[in-house]
């Protein structure tokens, strides 16, 4: 906790520091670099074009999948990288209530919403708020009142940030202006620890560290139970290859997974992945209450980098966050944020290879 203290104190440093701001609204990529670690981003809904990282004999690959260009992220349907909300997951009839008040939203899944609607946060040019390649990338947005349906306008940033030298930080916040309104962005990575072209995911070995999950109905909508992983094809406290238990399962992993809290620490670990042909290793810290694992079952056959053909399979998504359709469920933690509260969500990752 002590090294998670001191990122903290570095967060704060860094926005007290930055070098370079702009509110700038044309669409750029911008690339962190530190060693043979670099990330590139596009504020073209602040989203993760690469993460390039060596393998355990210094090879390097790019180990997120995506596309070339940013024209093609336009036209994207499968969210590669991209930060979601203004609520991201599944809204059941894309309808809520908050203090006595209706709110119809634009579904884009059926009568469902899904990750904010037709358009999204994913779907946005955000400003450049600040950039030192060195070191971190600000992006920021103000939706406004009555977007895709949501109450009220919101300012809200995403930091991407260095820190020591082989971890990536995602902050994410949210501050409404005028109207209390759920707030839950997420971070909608594809990751292939192997390199984003060696195809399927399922010798990847897991581990969550959730003994419990948000079962779901036939549309993917939380049911309300919160029930145990504990001998279930769900149960990932152990590490171990995603393809052990996945023929269990009608499709795939795609459900949210009910993170464990040890004592009052504000940071917990989520999730620990590894590659044995490369020896990558990510791990995964948040302070969120949720984790959305998902074995991208719906990617389809989309051309991605490079020519690359990416099919069902080939990425993990994990995904911090709230509960999905918290909004009708008054026993889930609570997505409001009212006029004068900060939303905040953070992601710490650690990459290694031996």
């Amino acid at each position: 906790m002590a090294k998670i203290r001191e990122l903290c104190c570095f967060l704060l440093l860094a926005f007290a520091i930055a070098k370079v701001s702009e509110a700038s609204s044309e669409i750029g990529v911008y690339e962190l670099k530190r060693g043979n670690f670099s990330v590139k981003l596009t504020n073209y809904g602040a989203t993760v074009v690469s993460v390039i990282l060596p393998d355990r004999n210094g090879k390097l690959d790019d180990v997120v999948l995506g596309f070339d260009s940013v024209e093609d992220y336009k036209n994207d349907t499968t969210y590669f990288g991209a930060i979601v909300g203004r609520v991201a997951n599944r809204i059941k009839g894309a309808q809520f209530t908050l203090n006595g008040k209706k709110y119809k939203l634009v579904p884009n899944e059926g009568k469902n919403m899904l990750h904010g609607g037709p358009k999204g946060f994913s779907d946005v040019i955000w400003h450049v708020q600040s950039y030192d390649k060195n070191s971190h990338v600000t992006f920021v947005y103000h939706s406004f009142d009555g977007e895709e349906g949501f109450p009220g306008d919101l300012h809200v940033s995403v930091t991407y940030m260095f820190f020591q030298t082989n971890k990536l930080v995602i902050k994410m916040t949210g501050r409404p202006l005028n109207k209390a309104t759920p707030v839950n962005l997420a971070s909608h990575s594809y990751w292939n620890l192997g390199g984003h072209s060696s195809g399927d995911v399922f010798s990847h070995q897991v581990q969550l560290f959730a003994d419990k999950i948000t079962p779901v109905d036939d549309e993917l909508i939380p049911t309300g139970k919160i029930l145990p992983v504990e001998g279930t094809p769900y149960d990932f406290l152990n590490i171990h290859e995603i393809k052990t238990r996945f023929h269990e399962l009608p499709s795939g992993y795609d459900i949210n997974y009910v993170l464990n809290y040890v004592g009052n620490e504000h940071f917990h670990k989520a999730a620990v992945v590894y590659e044995s042909k490369s020896g990558r290793k990510m791990e995964l810290w948040t302070n969120q209450p949720g984790l959305q694992f998902y074995t991208s079952n719906m990617l389809g056959t989309v051309k991605g980098k490079g020519g690359v053909t990416y099919n069902n399979y080939d990425g993990i998504c994990l995904e911090t966050q709230g509960f999905p359709d918290a909004v009708n469920h008054p026993d889930f933690p609570s997505q409001i944020v009212n006029p004068g509260e900060i939303y905040e969500h953070f992601m710490v990752y650690r990459f290694t290879a031996k």
